[in-house]
């Protein structure tokens, strides 16, 4: 399988995991910070890197019913937020292949 390096990104404001500072993504990516995660604030981003996706499962959110999958920091493995899959409201379809990113399990990185 060989070994995985984390991707470094160049930007502004790049946000982190708070654990382990690894890079997540880029303030450009933000697609829209009108979210809510478990912990609270959340954003929705076009992409992420340095993550790992779980298996998908079903989860009625806010928003209706959606396939999702929890994704962790690739260096800690901490839990950073979630990506959509499938949504099952037409008006949700712009969120398939997005990532939510919990603003309190973030940091900005330098």
């Amino acid at each position: 399988m060989g070994l995985s390096y984390n991707v470094y990104l160049n930007s502004h404001k790049i946000y982190g995991c708070k654990n382990c500072k690894a890079h997540l993504s880029n303030h450009e990516d933000i697609i829209s910070r009108n979210f809510r995660g478990q912990h609270g604030k959340a954003y929705l981003f076009n992409n992420v890197v340095n993550v790992t996706a779980g298996d998908p499962s079903e989860r009625n959110m806010t928003t209706g019913r959606h396939i999702v999958r929890d994704i962790a920091c690739r260096q800690c493995n901490e839990t950073v937020g979630w990506k959509y899959d499938k949504a099952f409201e037409p008006a949700e379809k712009y969120k398939e292949g997005k990532y939510i990113l919990e603003a309190e399990l973030l940091c900005n990185v330098t």
